[in-house]
């Protein structure tokens, strides 16, 4: 009896069969009596079994266990064989794929999740300029980068954006006091 929820529904039942009332059990649980009593229904028409946990079912799979397996094969044929440019696997790709070889739509966030599942992993292609020089990018980070990266320096006189002192002639905050000829309430 894996959780507590699970607990509690045997309980009410071994209560019940105790003799208890369906108010005192559901305090001694602190659940409702209403829940008590779908409980003890569920016991009675389907036996104590009726009581474990239970997996909700979901909606069923829309791609057949058949082709959710030949769907790793399908991806290992490249993006470049379904006509992508680049031989990288985004989720919308493959969601453009599972659409074009089976006829199934999903969306391609759930592709991620199906993905997954499959013990495969969607890419995360890098943006990068196609005319890309990596030896003057190099450079750049060596010689001019650097020197933007130096904080400036000190200067004599004040920025425009400093505030001056607060003054001292006022004088400083009283605390609060009573009026003179009214009581306290």
């Amino acid at each position: 009896m894996g959780d507590l929820r699970e607990w509690r529904r045997f309980r009410a039942w071994e209560l019940a069969q105790q003799g208890w009332k369906q108010r005192d059990i559901a305090t001694a649980l602190g659940v409702t009596e209403g829940a008590i009593s779908q409980w003890l229904r569920r016991a009675r028409e389907g036996g104590t079994e009726s009581l474990r946990r239970r997996i909700a079912p979901g909606p069923p799979h829309r791609l057949t266990p058949e082709q959710r397996s030949r769907l790793p094969a399908l991806l290992a044929k490249g993006a470049e064989a379904y006509g992508f440019r680049g031989n990288v696997w985004t989720a919308p790709r493959i969601t453009a794929v599972i659409q074009r070889e089976f006829g199934v739509r999903y969306h391609p966030s759930h592709v991620n999740r199906l993905v997954r599942s499959l013990g495969l992993s969607v890419q995360q292609p890098e943006v990068r300029a196609a005319q890309r020089d990596q030896a003057q990018v190099d450079a750049w980070l060596g010689e001019r980068w650097p020197a933007l990266e130096k904080k400036p320096g000190r200067k004599a006189g004040r920025s425009s954006g400093s505030t001056n002192r607060a003054s001292t002639s006022s004088p400083p905050a009283s605390a609060p006091t009573r009026r003179a000829g009214r009581p306290r309430s």
